[in-house]
């Protein structure tokens, strides 16, 4: 039982991260203001530098931090449902699902482009249905239900490879706008993210009762009253949404949803009502942190913050593994 003399420090020591990792990148870089010109230039008087840092380091800054909380949040909630701590959008396919579907809709239906997050969002409904329906046998078994998100992770990206191949890589530059890094974006990009994040968030912070009655067995569940297969797929649903618009805006981000709900946990507790909104924040900080390393750890060059996730996730992965072998692997 975490104390909530721990869970208000937890709260203010990320947001005090997340404040000052903000500062730190939006000067980051070959153009650098102070403080009180950054002000001035936002809310006084126009200034060129200012004007520039806020067209091209904001949205990506602001687009990192809500991608994050998204992509965090939509692992707390799945790992409610499927009651398995390694359960991420990546591992299970949902990011995979997605992703294939953007690129479709960009591909051969350019004309509702605005709207790819919605067919995203349907693509990671399908993937997701794939690897509940495919792992059910008489119950949800841990080590199946990672087995197959693999699989059908595998099988999408392998489609979608399979596309760009066999059109000559004509679809090379299609994919290149669904999967680009968080450099390409723009302001238009971060608010059509907002619009359905804020959504998918506030119902994931309705959703924390929900979430602790999922902890229990079914049949305890039931007995009191929950109907428990249609809580699973509301949840599974807000999670799916999460993910898949993340996706469709940032592109694929491993690991990201694995390893924050954990490191939430064990700072304020597995209770959902302060673990929600605890890895919404950590989760901002999270890509955020991956974001501003990429950018400055090869500079003049950059490296992805999916890149950066996946090089920090897998040995993560591997030790959450072999920590759980005994419950889920054995």
């Amino acid at each position: 039982m975490v104390s909530m003399g721990r869970k208000v420090a937890a709260f203010c020591v990320v947001v005090l991260g997340l404040l000052l990792l903000f500062v730190f990148a939006v000067n980051t870089g070959s153009l650098q203001v102070s403080p009180l010109q950054l002000f001035n230039g936002l809310f006084v008087a126009y200034d060129p530098d200012v004007a520039t840092i806020y067209d091209l380091r904001f949205p990506r800054i602001f687009i990192a931090m809500v991608g994050g909380a998204a992509t965090a949040t939509s692992g707390v909630l799945l790992q409610a449902v499927i009651r398995n701590p390694l359960a991420d959008p990546g591992i299970i396919g949902i990011n995979a699902g997605a992703s294939l579907a953007a690129i479709l809709v960009t591909a051969f239906v350019p004309v509702l482009f605005y709207f790819t997050p919605l067919f995203a969002f349907a693509g990671g409904l399908v993937a997701f249905a794939l690897v509940y329906s495919l792992s059910w046998k008489g119950g949800l078994s841990p080590l199946r239900i990672i087995l197959v998100g693999v699989a059908v992770s595998a099988m999408f990206t392998g489609i979608a490879s399979a596309l760009d191949s066999g059109t000559g890589s004509s679809m090379s530059s299609v994919t290149s706008i669904v999967d680009a890094n968080i450099t390409m974006k723009t302001w238009s990009d971060f608010w059509a993210l907002l619009a359905y994040a804020v959504v998918g968030l506030l119902l994931a912070a309705c959703v924390w009762k929900r979430c602790d009655l999922l902890a229990l067995s079914d049949k305890t569940a039931r007995s009191i009253g929950v109907n428990v297969d249609r809580t699973r797929i509301f949840v599974s649903c807000i999670a799916v949404l999460l993910a898949s618009i993340s996706t469709a805006i940032i592109g694929p981000i491993s690991f990201l949803g694995l390893i924050v709900p954990h490191i939430a946990r064990l700072l304020v507790g597995s209770g959902h009502k302060t673990l929600i909104p605890f890895s919404m924040l950590l989760g901002a900080l999270c890509l955020l942190l991956a974001d501003t390393v990429g950018r400055t750890i090869a500079a003049p060059y950059e490296i992805s913050a999916a890149i950066i996730m996946s090089v920090v996730g897998g040995p993560a992965f591997i030790l959450l593994l072999r920590k759980a072998r005994a419950s889920y692997g054995e």
